[in-house]
């Protein structure tokens, strides 16, 4: 019986070590569990009960019961599908360079000797810049006697109408997020080479592998983790885009770039229609879940293999 005592003690303090620690990190845990649950959970939900309403900002209550009926509309919608080309445009167009040249510019900044600091300050520093000012910074730059259309003139060519034509609005929107948004990318990057080891780049040089060699055979695949969580992200900003082509071309010329979340916005608060609006954002909130769980599972099966 005594021996049976003693050999629980340890278990027993073991166990209440445990529940203390538990319990520690459920009361560090709690503050933000609640405006978790106050800011997101709460409004999501307030938010897919609205969808099933023909709710209004103009007046009280959540009106008469639509059930359906709002997700029909807006799927049987051609501004709904118009705005979801204009976001997977979008997504296009900044995907692959946000992911590519942040990857070439990241080795290119790993391997300087020196001033190394400067290059990183000089690729980041954009990133910190609120939308607002990149926005006005860069309505000036697109205006027709801007700095792109000057030296598109000093050098014989005509300047298009970046934010005035349907064909090259989008292209302008993408073009000033890829300039804005590379620095977080690139960051990223940074890390991923730093956890590369630098035995094997020696091992491989004495070998006779060339630098070209290294790229393709050590450096590219060991950043392979960190170029799906680079692009899965990416995807994931683009599909949410919203402040910068609100501020530059608030979804013009003629509804050319008018992404989702803007066309939600207007149809919730400048139609005043907040069941609608609810509904397609509650569709868009699958397609974003959809995005979210490809990633997760690639993610695992790439650290199966890893």
């Amino acid at each position: 019986m005594t021996t049976t005592t003693l050999a629980a003690l340890p278990r027993t303090e073991e166990q209440t070590a445990r529940g203390d620690e538990a319990r520690a990190g459920w009361g560090l845990l709690a503050p933000f569990a609640v405006l978790y649950l106050l800011f997101l959970i709460g409004p999501a939900l307030y938010g897919l009960v609205l969808s099933f309403f023909d709710a209004s900002s103009v007046r009280t209550g959540l009106g008469s019961f639509a059930g359906f009926g709002n997700y029909a509309e807006a799927l049987g919608s051609s501004d709904f599908w118009s705005s979801m080309w204009h976001t997977v445009l979008f997504t296009l167009l900044t995907t692959p360079p946000l992911v590519i040249v942040a990857m070439g510019l990241a080795m290119l900044a790993d391997r300087l000797k020196h001033g190394r600091w400067f290059f990183r300050l000089a690729f980041f520093a954009p990133y910190v810049v609120p939308a607002t000012c990149v926005a006005l910074v860069f309505t000036w730059m697109y205006t027709p006697t801007g700095l792109y259309s000057s030296w598109l003139t000093s050098v014989g060519l005509t300047a298009p109408a970046w934010l005035a034509d349907p064909n090259w609005a989008m292209i302008s929107v993408a073009l000033m997020t890829v300039w804005w948004t590379i620095g977080f990318n690139f960051v990223l990057y940074l890390a991923g080479l730093q956890e590369i080891p630098q035995e094997l780049y020696e091992a491989s040089a004495v070998d006779g592998a060339s630098p070209l060699a290294q790229l393709r055979r050590i450096t590219v695949p060991l950043l392979g983790r960190t170029t799906l969580l680079v692009t899965m992200l990416q995807i994931l900003a683009s599909l949410k885009v919203f402040d910068q082509i609100y501020l530059l071309t608030s979804g013009g010329p003629n509804y050319a770039t008018r992404p989702v979340i803007e066309y939600i916005y207007d149809v919730g608060f400048t139609d005043f229609r907040t069941g609608y609006g609810a509904a397609a954002s509650m569709l868009y909130f699958v397609v974003i879940l959809a995005v979210s769980v490809v990633w997760f599972v690639a993610n695992r099966r790439l650290g199966r293999r890893s």
